[in-house]
């Protein structure tokens, strides 16, 4: 009977399913996709600096991250954030060690690093990774840089001749040779092109508008007159070639960190680069050379120049009046109109004149209605037995058809003091027309400085970094951890 009870026992556990105490199956890893953001200060600055950014990037992520999983559903993205102190006053070796060791500690064993830093930050950053250290170079898929002295600056002029460093500390930036010899002397152009052609650099960079403006004075001082700065950083040390550069605009160093615009457009755009998307990079066009010398009389010279303009034609007209008694006056047609050609501006030059020998007696375009005809009509005078010449060059505006303008870049390159480049302006409100309008001047006598100036152009840039970062086989997490956020 106990025998035919324990069958039927048996029986019904085989068929409800029942073979014991209950077992959970083994958890399946998930396909995972890391992103680690680091947030890096500058010189003077701390953790606080950096955070409007990081908290932009935090808010601004989830759509990408499910816009991402959607057309990828069998992967789920997650992301860590970094934000410490370090110390000011350290060379960029130590810097860049000192970054090192706070990734180990705080992310370890992570991969997939995004860096971010601001002036001395970014300049560490390019520094650990194309010099690999603590091994950063095979941890790190791209580096951002913002506002940073990529560029020795020992080659830039500050009011008076006065000493970089000096100004640096007046401002509380640096306290210490260290980080002092590493902004000024070191030039990281070789690690950021590195870093660009083995990872990815993307570099935000801004200034003020002329070399003299007054926009981001400090105590009503051009601590950098002859370039156009952010006022600490030429804008052309925030970078070097093969960056993807973006220039956001006429604002100071530090205005990211304040405003809520700024940096909620700057996480936009370095989330668009990182899960793919369009962004606006700055690309040169043209570029050349502007030099004025002052007279000999007391006083101050001014100039008012059009540049970025594309040369037409060029030439050089002479007559000789071979009559012994008499004035003698010639009329002259020159140059040439190029089909679908829009002129700009013509420049005339007299050789060898004297007063009251010869002269240019009246100079204009010779259909002044027609803004296609490049064509000049040139009245010269010389007295007898004497002659006169005349250069010519005429230039066409140089309009883009398919793309826009983005900044301009206009620095004194040598000359004396006392010399100044107050404004500078779009000539037009054509966003296609890249010339410039700038106003100079320089205390006589004979003073003198010579320019030089780019224009840049926007190139959209199409980049998907996601796609390089390695896929992970991990758990999932029981709970979400929040990102560190930690400060010595």
């Amino acid at each position: 009977m106990k025998r035919v009870i324990l069958l039927i026992v048996i029986g019904l556990c085989l068929q409800l399913g029942w073979y014991g105490p209950a077992q959970s199956a083994p958890e399946e890893p998930v396909k995972v996709k890391e992103l680690n953001f680091v947030f890096l200060h500058g010189a003077g600055g701390n953790v606080c600096s950096m955070q409007l950014l990081a908290d932009a990037i935090t808010e601004q992520i989830p759509a990408y991250i499910a816009e991402y999983e959607l057309a990828n559903p069998d992967i789920e993205v997650r992301v860590d954030r970094l934000l410490r102190c370090y110390p000011n006053d350290e060379d960029i070796e130590t810097w860049a060690a000192n970054i090192a060791e706070s990734v180990d500690e705080y992310l370890p064993n992570k991969q997939n690093l995004v860096l971010i830093g601001h002036s001395v930050g970014g300049k560490a950053a390019l520094y650990a990774v194309a010099n690999d250290v603590g091994g950063l170079a095979d941890k790190t898929a791209m580096v951002v840089t913002i506002n940073s002295p990529i560029r020795s600056l020992q080659q830039y002029y500050f009011t008076g001749g006065a000493s970089l460093a000096d100004y640096y500390r007046t401002l509380g930036l640096i306290s210490d040779s260290g980080v002092s010899d590493s902004v000024i002397y070191y030039d990281s152009a070789e690690d950021g092109r590195w870093v660009a052609a083995v990872k990815h650099w993307l570099a935000f960079i801004s200034a003020e508008a002329a070399p003299f403006s007054q926009q981001f004075n400090v105590g009503g001082i051009d601590a950098m007159p002859r370039n156009m700065d952010d006022n600490i950083i030429p804008i052309s040390a925030q970078y070097t070639d093969r960056a993807d550069v973006v220039y956001y605009g006429e604002h100071s160093h530090n205005d990211f960190a304040d405003l809520d615009e700024v940096a909620g457009s700057m996480a936009e755009q370095i989330l668009r680069y990182i899960f793919g998307g369009e962004i606006e990079c700055s690309v040169l066009v043209r570029g050349g050379t502007l030099e004025h010398t002052a007279g000999w009389l007391p006083g101050t010279d001014y100039w008012e120049d059009v540049v970025g303009e594309v040369l037409v034609s060029s030439g050089s007209l002479q007559h000789k009046n071979e009559s012994f008694f008499r004035w003698q006056e010639w009329e002259d047609v020159v140059g040439e109109s190029p089909v679908g050609s829009t002129r700009s501006s013509y420049r005339l030059v007299l050789n060898k004149y004297f007063p009251f020998v010869n002269s240019m007696e009246e100079a204009r375009w010779l259909s002044p209605d027609d803004t296609g005809d490049c064509q000049l009509y040139l009245k010269t005078r010389a007295a007898p037995r004497n002659s006169v010449q005349v250069d010519w060059q005429i230039y066409r505006s140089g309009l883009l058809t398919e793309t826009q303008r983005d900044h301009y870049e206009v620095e004194i390159v040598t000359g004396t003091p006392l010399t100044t480049i107050r404004y500078v302006f779009w000539l037009t409100g054509d966003p296609r027309d890249l010339r410039l309008r700038m106003s100079s001047e320089a205390e006589r006598p004979f003073r003198w400085f010579k320019a030089e100036w780019r224009v840049y152009s926007k190139e959209s840039r199409y980049r998907q970094v996601i796609d390089e970062v390695t896929v992970q086989a991990l758990l999932r997490p029981e709970a979400s951890t929040a990102g560190q956020n930690c400060c010595d």
